[in-house]
């Protein structure tokens, strides 16, 4: 079916093919639909061994993570919350993020600070994104009660991120012989994405480009938009 206009005029100019955006069908995932095709190795944070951490970043780099503590009705809740403020215009989103808060779509270079500088590119990344300093949470103040209720969901899901990374840091710092005062909370970075259901010529919904995150970890929660690649083994 074609994308109403009210969810058109929620994307980036850039993405507003009317004459050619078509809306798949849904399709969701779970643990279990990918788990035979790509046996990404599990790590459990409750019985976290150091071995089994060592051998899994060594050969893998990527592993699901387990027992994380992260409340279910908590994950729901930010999905929930995220797509409200995504829905909005385009030009309402620009006019509502204030700093420490970024909007950024496509494929944009990001400073030192992680602000992001939205330019021309031929591999353009289909995916828009809100992106805050996880330090500086706090400091999102704002008097419309959708991102407020948007930050505070933020705020919570931030503490436990900081929680499960601080515990696989350690035991990773502990591997290397290095000390755990690398990791500080000042260089962590929430970031929400929503991937426009836009086609390529090849008739295959595009998101991120391959890449090599810049970050020491990155924690992924992935939600029903499946797709998720990763490059291992040159296969």
């Amino acid at each position: 079916m074609l994308l109403e206009m009210s969810k058109v005029g929620s994307y980036p100019p850039v993405f507003r093919q009317l004459n050619s955006i078509v809306l798949p069908q849904p399709k969701s995932y779970s643990i279990e639909d990918t788990q035979d095709s790509v046996p990404v190795p599990m790590v459990d944070l409750q019985c976290l061994t150091l071995h089994k951490l060592d051998e899994t970043c060594k050969n893998w780099g990527i592993f699901r993570l387990v027992n994380h503590g992260i409340p279910s009705t908590l994950l729901t809740k930010l999905q929930r919350h995220a797509n409200m403020p995504f829905s909005l215009s385009f030009e309402s989103k620009q006019a509502l993020i204030t700093n420490p808060m970024s909007y950024f779509w496509g494929t944009p270079a990001l400073t030192s600070s992680g602000t992001a500088l939205n330019g021309a590119s031929s591999n353009l990344n289909w995916l828009e994104d809100f992106n805050v300093p996880q330090s500086q949470l706090p400091q999102l103040q704002s008097q419309d009660p959708l991102l407020h209720c948007f930050r505070l969901l933020l705020e919570e899901y931030g503490r436990h991120l900081s929680i499960i990374a601080t515990t696989l840091f350690e035991s990773m710092a502990k591997n290397l012989d290095r000390s755990k005062s690398m990791l500080k909370e000042s260089t962590g970075f929430v970031r929400v994405y929503r991937y426009p259901p836009l086609l390529s010529i090849a008739g295959e919904a595009q998101g991120m480009i391959p890449h090599t995150d810049s970050s020491l970890l990155s924690i992924v929660n992935q939600d029903h938009v499946g797709g998720l690649e990763i490059f291992k083994d040159n296969k």
